[in-house]
């Protein structure tokens, strides 16, 4: 039954606000791995007070729980295998230049705001929850464009600020990187159904990047249908995990273990972290594939 559940979540596209000042309104922006990213705690606030159409915050703090199948999956919270990715992309140096990229699972959007400051062609983000699209991720990326030509010096005559402060100054930005992006919230199958049926032009990704979303068995199937629907032939999927999710029951080897089955992609471990629990990427890419 919980695999039936998990289907209702209908997939949307949310619009890019046109006033991006009024995004980042009442929102504190920090800094993280040189990345801009706003205050959680900030907007869970917010969310108990009304902002939250799903109501995913009160339903997570009333159960003490970041997870709750098929009503809430975790996307208020940064987890720790995001950077463990970040970091790899700058190690193993992959190139987003000119690439497709879907940050699936999004969250709070980081591994697609480094595709998109790699020089992405396009980013797009996906989470299951509307409220984490509206309330944390498109909040993250406008911070990251309005702030990026600032913090690199990539405009000509801009100068260099401090991260802002509680009130982030007026929009001063580079419009490209926004209209590179796109979001959905929804469950995995309707956001691939949305996508491949959609009257705007669509092209598979060149790179799908996602972290801890691979702790609940039941979802397995979901997953790996949608990779193996919006992948381009020679594509790449970078997957971080935990090496095993307690309480859950998911984890890196039986994910792969459940791809070997499928037959459809080859699977590698590129790098396992052992510092506390255990953590590793992956990288799938289709078996037929250059």
């Amino acid at each position: 039954p919980s695999k039936k559940k998990f289907c209702f979540k209908a997939a949307k596209e949310h619009n890019i606000p046109e006033d991006l000042n009024k995004i980042l309104e009442n929102k504190v922006v920090e800094t993280v791995s040189d990345l801009y990213y706003i205050n959680m705690s900030v907007v869970e606030m917010m969310c108990l007070d009304g902002a939250d159409e799903e109501g995913i915050v009160s339903k997570s703090v009333s159960s003490h729980s970041d997870l709750i199948p098929g009503v809430y999956e975790g996307g208020l919270k940064i987890w720790e295998c995001t950077f463990d990715l970040i970091d790899y992309f700058s190690e193993a140096e992959i190139q987003f230049t000119n690439k497709t990229v879907l940050d699936l699972g999004c969250g709070a959007g980081l591994l697609g705001i480094v595709a998109l400051r790699g020089k992405a062609e396009k980013v797009h983000f996906q989470d299951y929850n509307s409220t984490v699209i509206d309330e944390i991720t498109l909040p993250n990326v406008v911070a990251n464009c309005i702030n990026e030509g600032n913090r690199t010096g990539s405009g000509n005559n801009r100068k260099t600020s401090k991260p802002p402060s509680k009130r982030p100054r007026k929009a001063e930005w580079s419009p490209d990187a926004l209209t590179k992006c796109r979001f959905f919230s929804g469950e995995w199958s309707e956001v691939s159904q949305l996508l491949l049926s959609s009257n705007k032009p669509f092209s598979k990704y060149d790179i799908i990047l996602t972290s801890e979303t691979i702790y609940n068995t039941d979802y397995y199937s979901a997953l790996h249908d949608t990779l193996a629907q919006l992948l381009d032939k020679n594509g790449r999927v970078y997957l971080a995990s935990k090496a095993y999710y307690f309480g859950v029951g998911g984890g890196i080897y039986l994910f792969e273990k459940f791809t070997e089955e499928r037959n459809v992609f080859r699977t590698r471990i590129i790098k396992t972290i052992d510092k506390g629990l255990q953590r590793c990427i992956m990288e799938m890419a289709f078996k037929d594939s250059s």
